[in-house]
């Protein structure tokens, strides 16, 4: 299912790290995908829910260049996955084989795949970045993926940098990283991560001002008050 054009604008204007704390305070504290570094610098918060994508460690007798044909396989994968979706890429931290390359990357940009996010890494890193597709990842290795991982499935629940990540939960993604919302909290992300980025965006412009930290982060009562006859 597909995230309303409102949800992505809304959690556009929220960050990884807003939404961390959020999440904190309803007890998630592993939601920030490890490892998961912008492949070229500058690239833009993007949102999408999850498509799951999960390598498990190369055996000899499946990770071969002939298993690309199968009917399981990443190639497979990328034709399953809806536009707009993040894909998402348990590689086990694998870092000397890539899971990706310039032509996989490619066709998931024609299918307007939104982002890669992975804890591994990716091959034919100036193609990959040619392709136009946002990729945060672990960084670049020549070999191929079958050199160290074997393909086993998608859209299975997966540990993606240390994460439990389930199908169609969110992935918020920027320059700090890819953070996490299960799907079962999005509106509640959704309307505390605008007020609190509301709310801090008064904060800084207070300690533009020369306003002092204690009572202002966080507000006591009288702070509040303030805030809020601003906010009206």
């Amino acid at each position: 299912m597909s995230l309303p054009a409102e949800t992505i604008a809304a959690l556009k204007g929220v960050s990884t790290a807003t939404i961390t704390t959020i999440l904190l305070k309803k007890g998630l504290r592993n939601v920030w995908i490890r490892g998961t570094k912008p492949l070229v610098p500058n690239q833009p918060r993007l949102v999408g829910r999850a498509f799951t994508l999960r390598f498990v460690p190369a055996r000899e007798d499946l990770a071969t260049p002939e298993s690309w044909g199968s009917p399981i396989s990443t190639r497979a994968a990328i034709e399953a996955m809806p536009e707009g979706c993040i894909a998402v890429v348990d590689a086990m931290g694998v870092s000397d084989a890539g899971i990706f390359g310039d032509i996989l990357c490619a066709r998931m940009a024609q299918r307007k795949v939104t982002a890669l996010i992975t804890d591994g890494v990716v091959r034919d890193v100036e193609g990959v970045i040619g392709t136009g597709l946002p990729v945060w990842c672990n960084g670049v290795a020549a070999p191929p993926s079958v050199a160290g991982l074997t393909f086993v499935a998608w859209q299975q629940p997966i540990a993606c940098g240390g994460v439990a990540v389930f199908p169609d939960d969110v992935i918020v993604v920027d320059k700090d990283g890819a953070v996490l919302i299960p799907a079962a909290l999005l509106d509640y992300v959704v309307e505390h991560g605008v007020e609190q980025e509301r709310m801090e965006g008064w904060i800084m412009q207070e300690v533009g001002k020369g306003a002092a930290l204690p009572g202002l982060y966080p507000m006591n009562a009288e702070t509040k008050a303030r805030y809020e006859k601003w906010k009206a």
